[in-house]
């Protein structure tokens, strides 16, 4: 989804930290959508995690964008597959760009505040230890350290976002632990019901697809100096609890589409979930240029227009 918006803002834009976008090579373990584009658009099947893909992939371009993965409950409940997807794939991108020689492309690498565990303090901070709880964290975690090692022996530039839960997720539900946060939105707009698993006061940290595409592209174009060694973030964003969300929606969209939020609670998930980070301090990032919502209601309006034309149906 992030790649999709991501390619149709450049094909927009038509340029990259103020250069003129020559090709874009889209990778997906299925085949990538085309986007039509003022520039070359190749579209390629493959898996990063199978030997030799990724130095097949890699024909020297400027930036990379590595968005794949295995998201974090699908990651949780197949072991293997977390691992083959999360780590393997990444390290057998990164192995075949410092295989080249003459060659060090910009690399952003999305992250997760999943690499985060508790206990947490009421706000984390740009200082706070990443110990995850979860594979999916464990498995970005060790992803940020490869990418940072990786960049001080010169062998790629790497900037890590840790990016706050995307809300509103448009299209199906995915596996994600978090998709119901985009569930309880998404759906009653769209005229259908929504279940929501966990209690009312349940907090989180959310920016939507709009500003994510942001995340990314501001990544790729900031200067490697003022990152200086510490190349991986956490993203800005809005901090809400389910019940706050609810109330947004009502405000955007009234009581008639808050009604189709069906109750049905799971405690496993709200287990999962109190293990999860739920305000930030991101003061590090926002000085560099990175921005996203200041309220909960402009994410659900920025659904409202990207995905519905600006209508509620």
């Amino acid at each position: 989804m992030l790649g999709r918006k991501l390619v149709e803002r450049l094909a927009y834009e038509g340029t990259l930290s103020g250069r003129p976008i020559a090709r874009v090579t889209l990778v997906d373990v299925v085949e990538p959508l085309a986007v039509a584009a003022p520039f070359e658009v190749e579209t390629e099947v493959g898996d990063l995690a199978e030997e030799g893909v990724a130095e097949s992939l890699v024909r020297r371009p400027d930036v990379v964008f590595h968005l794949a993965a295995v998201v974090s409950g699908e990651a949780e409940s197949d072991f293997e597959k977390g691992y083959r997807v999360n780590l393997d794939g990444t390290r057998q991108l990164l192995e075949a760009i410092r295989t080249l020689d003459r060659y060090c492309p910009r690399v952003v690498f999305a992250s997760s505040i999943a690499v985060f565990g508790t206990p947490f303090p009421d706000t984390i901070g740009d200082e706070f230890v990443t110990a995850p709880l979860t594979s999916y964290g464990t498995q970005k975690a060790i992803c940020e350290l490869l990418l940072s090692d990786y960049t001080r022996r010169g062998f790629l530039d790497g900037v890590g976002i840790r990016l706050p839960t995307v809300c509103v997720r448009p299209g199906a539900p995915n596996l994600a632990a978090s998709g119901f946060f985009s569930n309880i939105i998404r759906e009653p707009l769209n005229g259908r019901e929504a279940v929501l698993p966990v209690a009312d006061d349940v907090r989180h940290w959310h920016s939507s697809p709009r500003a994510a595409v942001g995340f990314v592209l501001h990544a790729a174009a900031i200067s490697g100096e003022t990152l200086g060694d510490r190349r991986c973030l956490t993203m800005p964003g809005v901090s809400v609890t389910v019940g706050e969300q609810i109330e947004a929606l009502r405000a955007v969209a009234g009581d008639e589409i808050v009604e189709l939020i069906r109750r049905e609670p799971d405690e496993s998930l709200q287990r999962m979930i109190g293990n999860w980070p739920r305000r930030f301090d991101t003061r590090r990032a926002t000085a560099l240029g990175f921005r996203a919502e200041s309220s909960f209601e402009e994410i659900i309006h920025v659904y409202i227009d990207d995905e519905l034309g600006g209508q509620i149906p």
